[in-house]
């Protein structure tokens, strides 16, 4: 079960990831490079706001050391590409978006050991458990299709716009069959991680994250996309990853059924996430419908025609 869910997993993220390159621009993609103001705020939100979020979460709600630990190792993960998909669904900018997840992850190398060794003390050995094998493949695997969709989009244009769809279509679907085949494999055994205090964390730290992700990029004045962009970068942790620190860093007579508190997690940041793409669609048509009442076309009534005086004698 596993192997047949990481295989399609993998399949759609490629998937995903070409369409989502199809919808980016080389210009754009540049222009963020040179000026990485936006880069850097969720850099500052992901590194600073999530693990700092996390640490103060396990110490509200007193939890014991190992689920302590599995929150802050959540905490401390770089952003992942589910944040990609959300930030296309609330009209974000997606080279901005693919630039932040791509910066993350590489940063994730250095950033990983330091934040579990600053937050994790008195852990021992769980520092050099960070999967570098797997941050590696997770940057491969956001930068190769990524790079084929811009290419497609910037070589055959006409094109994009029906790959995008398609793949996601195709991502919709697939993710469906996974969250069965997940449910099918977990049983019985998250009962045990659906405490209180646990499923309280997981509702908090992505709202915590989209919120305070939206709260920076707005003191820094980015546009209404690069803010919805930004809060969604936040807020969304790469999972993925998350649960193979807790698979390699502790037997598994240890870490019980601990490890699979990040998929409580994502399950709880993709309702959030689908509340406020909710509400932004709504938002929106709203606008449109107040636009087009106030918007008044210019009279059609044809004016009075005078008629010249007749100075003749």
């Amino acid at each position: 079960m596993d192997q047949a869910i990481s295989l399609i997993t993998v399949v759609i993220l490629f998937i995903t990831m070409i369409s989502l390159g199809c919808t980016m621009e080389v210009g754009k993609i540049k222009a963020h490079i040179v000026r990485p103001k936006g880069v850097a705020i969720a850099v500052v939100a992901q590194y600073g706001v999530m693990p700092l979020t996390s640490f103060c979460l396990a110490k509200v709600f007193q939890l014991d050391p190992m689920a302590a630990v599995a929150v802050l190792i959540c905490g401390c993960c770089p952003g992942g590409n589910l944040s990609n998909i959300l930030a296309l669904a609330l009209q974000g900018d997606m080279n901005l978006s693919i630039v932040m997840t791509s910066c993350s992850t590489v940063l994730a190398l250095g950033m990983m050991p330091l934040l579990l060794y600053l937050y994790c003390q008195g852990f021992s050995g769980l520092e050099n458990a960070v999967p570098y094998g797997g941050i590696i493949l997770a940057l491969v695997m956001t930068l190769v299709p990524c790079g084929i969709g811009i290419l497609i989009n910037y070589y055959k244009p006409q094109y994009s716009k029906t790959i995008t769809k398609v793949g996601m279509s195709i991502m919709c679907i697939a993710t469906l069959v996974v969250g069965i085949m997940a449910s099918v494999g977990i049983g019985g055994s998250i009962l045990t991680v659906l405490s209180p205090p646990l499923m309280a964390i997981a509702a908090l730290m992505p709202f915590i994250g989209f919120t305070f992700g939206y709260v920076l990029s707005s003191i820094f004045r980015l546009n209404g996309s690069g803010r919805r962009t930004i809060a969604m970068e936040t807020g969304c942790q790469n999972i993925q990853l998350c649960t193979t620190v807790l698979k390699v860093a502790f037997p598994a007579d240890v870490i019980g059924p601990l490890y699979i508190f990040p998929m409580v997690y994502i399950v709880f940041q993709l309702m959030e996430a689908a509340m406020l793409i909710v509400l932004f669609r709504c938002h929106q048509k709203f606008k449109d419908k107040q636009k087009e009442k106030t918007y008044q076309p210019a009279s059609t009534t044809p004016e009075e025609v005078k008629e010249p005086a007749d100075n003749s004698v």
